[in-house]
């Protein structure tokens, strides 16, 4: 295997910073998409503003350790030095610090106890302010405190076939948790916004798979696209955006306006070019980085709704 080239362990905040993936906020977009589901006379509550600020810096806490859990495992097993090695320029090393040099295994470690610790406290802290306490949100809440760090640690379920499933339900669970602790119902539309939500991220994180199709395949990683041939991956890539598509456009029937599979168009527009782009063109890459835009076209589609429809 190709050796990657790499300055010294540092260990410095800027490492850690790239470590939990700061720059990638898409699911933190959860916390503004709850805050305009809820009526507008709650969205200025002091008491639902701290819960919903507790709750999203537990959040960010939490995603931190699960990506920093990721990359040890990435790196332990040799997929983050196949998928960001010097052949593969197009993903850039340095956003992997075990891989860059720039932290240690114990650190990263270190820095995943502290994180999970600390996201938990907050999330516990969040629950006993909250205005209501339905049994589902409380179900939700538990359930994914217990799986966040089990991606690729210790249970290790994007190992064991349930990559997909993962991404989309930490997406989906992102915006039901807190919305249940605010606002103690579950509507039809805000659960099509959350699961539209999900979706997002799913649909950027099967383009990542087709890229890393060697890499995932070397130390056993059965995702969709390694369990399948390509025209077998480009259906559930297909089956998938499909799905998006009828949430968009069966959402007035569960009490969404008339407009807004209108309001929804930038969406399904850009993800049937995301798909052409991968799989006609065989741009897997562009199409990946397309994927992170239209998971934030999507959100702003979706706040202008709520805005705008007083929901």
């Amino acid at each position: 295997m190709t050796a990657v080239s790499t300055p010294p362990v540092t260990g410095r905040p800027g490492a850690y910073a790239r470590l939990a993936k700061l720059d990638v906020f898409d699911y933190y977009l959860s916390a503004v998409l709850v805050w305009t589901l809820l009526v507008p006379a709650a969205r200025f509550d002091g008491q639902v503003l701290g819960v919903l600020v507790v709750f999203l810096a537990g959040e960010v806490l939490l995603m931190a350790a699960l990506v920093a859990l990721d990359d040890l495992t990435g790196y332990r097993d040799g997929s983050d030095l196949v998928n960001y090695a010097p052949d593969a320029p197009a993903r850039r090393a340095c956003r992997k610090p075990l891989v860059a040099g720039t932290l240690t295994e114990a650190q990263v470690v270190r820095f995943a106890v502290v994180t999970t610790a600390l996201g938990a406290a907050l999330w516990l802290v969040a629950v006993i302010a909250a205005p209501f306490e339905p049994t589902w949100a409380l179900l939700v809440t538990g359930v994914t405190l217990v799986l966040y760090p089990q991606y690729s640690w210790g249970l290790k379920l994007s190992y064991r076939g349930f990559q997909e499933l993962y991404i989309a339900a930490l997406g989906w669970a992102l915006v039901l948790a807190p919305y249940g602790l605010l606002a103690g119902d579950l509507p039809g539309f805000v659960l099509v916004q959350a699961l539209l939500f999900g979706l997002g991220p799913l649909l950027f994180g099967v383009y990542s798979n087709t890229n890393d199709i060697a890499g995932d395949r070397a130390v056993g990683r059965p995702t969709v696209a390694v369990l399948t041939s390509p025209r077998g991956n480009a259906a559930f890539v297909a089956a998938v955006s499909l799905v998006e598509f009828a949430l968009i456009l069966g959402a007035p029937l569960v009490g969404a306006p008339w407009w807004f599979p209108l309001a929804m168009l930038p969406t399904m527009v850009l993800r049937a070019n995301q798909y052409a782009l991968g799989f006609r063109r065989r741009d897997i890459l562009r199409a990946r980085r397309l994927g992170i835009g239209i998971h934030r076209v999507t959100v702003v589609c979706l706040l202008a709704v709520n805005l705008v429809g007083g929901s």
